[in-house]
């Protein structure tokens, strides 16, 4: 090889980085490669304009990342420096692209480079209505259809895309997997509230996280709606436990443009919340530190209730919206490793019995899941680099 492939990653979703942080330093310690970070600004549900490209910038600082800030005013500027960084391939971690500037979109990208696909996990979990097999949202978008390689972590997904007659998807499992899975041994938990009760006892640490989708239209697990303000009440009726709230990052924005909540009334509601001793609000941190420093994890969510047993070994309590979409095939998988709640009152009852030691046990549905989600032993990240290496040769 005369000179190393220079990949670009080309990133605003900082909460999924870890579908790509195996790839990006597997390749920045093999000589092959040359890979290079670009953060981006994104506009999601909710925002007047796009932003967050420093969110993103301050993540991968905190992960020691070096990378290249586009703050470009004009999304052309920014297309201008990525040609002139002139990348073999460039990875992306993010499938809709209205939340990308135009030029920053896969239309734009493909005249010039090869793009690479890494999915991030929650969506394939669910079944789209009126659909029998996978969603057509997991392989039908433009991301699916333009890049040059799309690395899958489930075989129903890879069948989608056979059947559509492409030819460029692989089954490799995906690096967020690998990287939940090795946590235990490669993370140290951090816990954002310190406290200690007496006598020098530590706060039993409960997560809560809410999921941001509101209506039939898309997913229909959110229901925060029903949860803040018994949240907010159990909060301060159990000062004897730290409450973290992790909300999903299109949260606050779908609540607001749905007309769900207004500003003033999420902002009072903030306010009280972050006002008590024992509650935090978690905008970005890195979630598997969060996941392995609590006790016990409420969500209404759809990766949540994979991604906790993967890193921590418990079942997530999965506090359940009726008529939300159907879990797909690897969905159910997932589902069934949670406790099941309904209301509050089962919520606190699930709380109770984490505290106490008597949640039940689906240490057989976890190793069923973990079966499910990791196709092959070679990690996915170590098949990603290797399938790129010999699409260059």
């Amino acid at each position: 090889m005369s000179r190393p492939i220079r990949v670009v990653f080309f990133v605003f979703y900082f909460e999924a980085w870890d579908a790509l942080d195996a790839v990006y330093r597997g390749m920045l310690a093999d000589p092959r490669f040359e890979p290079i970070v670009v953060t981006i600004p994104r506009k999601l549900t909710g925002y007047d304009k796009f932003r967050d490209e420093k969110k993103m910038s301050a993540y991968l600082d905190a992960q020691g990342i070096v990378h290249e800030r586009f703050r470009f005013k004009k999304s052309k500027e920014g297309l201008a420096r990525l040609k002139e960084l002139a990348p073999d391939y460039v990875f992306l971690n993010y499938p809709w692209q209205r939340n990308y500037k135009k030029y920053y979109q896969i239309e734009h990208l493909v005249e010039f480079t090869k793009v690479c696909y890494v999915p991030y996990f929650s969506t394939s979990l669910v079944q789209e209505p009126g659909e029998a097999g996978v969603a057509p949202h997991q392989y039908i978008q433009p991301t699916h259809q333009l890049s040059h390689m799309v690395f899958l972590q489930d075989a129903d997904t890879k069948a989608a895309f056979d059947r559509e007659g492409r030819q460029n998807a692989f089954l490799t499992g995906t690096p967020k997997i690998d990287a939940l899975l090795a946590a235990k041994e490669t993370v140290e938990p951090v816990w954002p509230i310190n406290r200690q009760l007496q006598p020098a006892q530590q706060p039993f640490r409960l997560l809560w996280a809410p999921h941001h989708s509101y209506d039939h239209g898309w997913l229909n697990f959110g229901h925060f709606s029903d949860e803040f303000e018994p949240m907010l009440e159990f909060a301060k009726t159990h000062p004897e436990m730290d409450i973290v709230f992790r909300p999903h990052p299109f949260l606050f924005g779908t609540l607001t443009d749905r007309d769900i909540m207004t500003q003033e009334e999420l902002d009072q509601w903030r306010s009280k919340w972050d006002a008590l001793p024992n509650t935090f609000t978690d905008l970005g941190a890195p979630i598997t530190s969060i996941l392995l420093a609590s006790d016990a994890m409420v969500t209404d969510g759809v990766s949540f209730i994979g991604e906790y047993p993967l890193v921590t070994g418990k079942p997530a309590i999965f506090w359940e919206k009726p008529e939300h979409w159907e879990f797909s095939p690897l969905g159910k998988i997932a589902e069934a490793t949670t406790v099941k709640v309904h209301n509050m009152e089962q919520v606190e009852h699930a709380i109770a019995q984490a505290q106490d030691g008597t949640l039940p046990d689906r240490s057989e549905q976890i190793a069923d899941l973990v079966h499910a989600v990791r196709p092959q032993p070679a990690t996915a990240a170590q098949t990603i680099i290797e399938l790129v290496a010999k699409d260059f040769s």
